[in-house]
């Protein structure tokens, strides 16, 4: 599950998550910050900014959100409700990237038919490691593994923990080098994946996650009507809008008490020139096409793109105020924002008068908007791997995770796939 956004138009869509082997050319998605080994605690969200102002500066923000993230006791709550912003679920992507670490989350999922919490890594060009919970068995997580978003019904797998994975926080963790990939749950290997086991012979490369990824935790509506028949039998039928939270509280929620990155050292034999990004050099998107550069990260405004970062909101004159919003409100800046120009948070720029923002007909100020505006990436526009690719019973490989991702699959989010 993830939150991507695949091809690069300007904006959000070319900063996390943009897909550069789909997108014009390569350079089209910005540089990726590099990895940054830091435990990260959410007693505020001080670190967390809304996908409609991020400009791609990691120093600046930790996390990137789409939904409506909460804090309660010490954590970050992912939070998911019938209507409002977080409608199509909440999702959080970490600002740097991860090129082979030890990453874990001490976090309870949520609880109920047609809910799923993830804990995924998710590279630009859709490999994905994944930890997700479907929320009518508190008992499991599910592992899973993907590698370029190929679907591979025999890459899942079950782990058991030992209690309630709602009612209690455990720790869960996925050790990730280049040649074996471990998860684990409270301190015990739970799963292993060697990368030489992972050889294909039809393509004749290692089907093995292998290139920068972000960390994405999410909460989802696997169980909406809008996803396929297989999405929502995974994931226990449709949301019961009804239930226990959601009727006491507001909402289904996740709790994320804290998030830890310990990053490894680069593959040997790294094309190196700098230490501050990541970007593709072959549309190949393996591991060898990957290099550490010095190139910057950060985008002037939501109109620049990784071909022209400078790029900048026209300045409206008193006079030409009105024909300059209407040239830039059909530019989309922001995945769920459709139609949306620049300006305030992904908005057409205000009137140059009174200071009000103008309105596109899609898209709130947070960056959420209805399912309509993003059918591409599934439910709402956040993609969270590959949630419709279901066998026709509902059943994953091993009924573990999400399909390859996103958001994966088909998510639960706004009109962000990326963040």
């Amino acid at each position: 599950m993830n939150i991507e956004y695949g091809q690069c138009g300007v904006g959000a869509f070319c900063l996390g998550g943009c897909d550069p082997l789909n997108s014009h050319s390569l350079d089209s998605c910005v540089p990726a910050p590099v990895c940054n080994s830091q435990d990260y605690k959410f007693t505020s969200l001080d670190g967390v900014t809304p996908n409609t102002k991020y400009l791609g500066d990691a120093s600046e923000s930790n996390w990137v959100s789409s939904g409506t993230p909460e804090l309660h006791d010490d954590s970050l709550l992912l939070t998911l409700s019938e209507t409002g912003e977080s409608s199509f679920g909440t999702l959080l992507a970490s600002t740097s990237y991860v090129w082979y670490g030890k990453i874990s989350a001490q976090m309870k999922s949520s609880r109920g038919q047609g809910v799923v919490t993830a804990f995924i890594l998710m590279s630009d060009v859709k490999d994905e490691i994944d930890f997700e919970w479907v929320g009518t068995d508190l008992e499991t997580a599910q592992s899973n593994f993907y590698f370029q978003g190929i679907p591979d019904y025999d890459n899942g797998m079950n782990l058991s923990v030992k209690s309630s994975t709602f009612d209690d926080y455990h720790t869960y963790e996925i050790d990730w080098q280049p040649t074996q990939l471990t998860w684990s749950v409270d301190g015990s290997i739970l799963r292993t994946l060697k990368r030489s086991d992972t050889w294909n012979t039809t393509t004749n490369q290692y089907h093995y996650p292998q290139t920068p990824a972000r960390v994405q935790l999410s909460l989802w509506p696997a169980g909406s009507p809008k996803n396929g028949q297989g999405t929502v039998a995974w994931a226990g039928g449709l949301v019961n809008w009804n239930a226990q939270d959601p009727s006491t509280v507001g909402y289904y929620y996740s709790m994320i008490k804290d998030v830890n990155v310990d990053c490894y050292d680069a593959p040997t034999g790294v094309n190196k020139t700098g230490s501050k990004s990541y970007i593709y050099t072959s549309n190949t998107g393996t591991n060898e096409s990957v290099a550490i550069t010095d190139e910057d990260t950060v985008l002037k405004s939501l109109l620049g793109s990784g071909t022209d970062m400078n790029a900048d909101y026209p300045k409206a004159s008193a006079s030409g105020t009105a024909a300059a919003a209407a040239a830039t409100s059909d530019v989309a800046t922001v995945p769920g924002l459709t139609g949306a120009g620049p300006g305030t948070n992904g908005h057409p720029g205000n009137d140059g008068n009174d200071g009000t923002t103008l309105e596109s007909g899609s898209g709130s100020g947070s960056g959420v908007s209805s399912a309509d505006s993003s059918s591409a990436t599934g439910v709402g526009g956040f993609s969270q791997g590959n949630g419709d690719q279901r066998t026709s019973d509902g059943s994953s490989p091993k009924d573990s995770g999400l399909q390859s991702s996103m958001f994966a699959a088909a998510i639960a989010v706004f009109g962000l796939l990326v963040l």
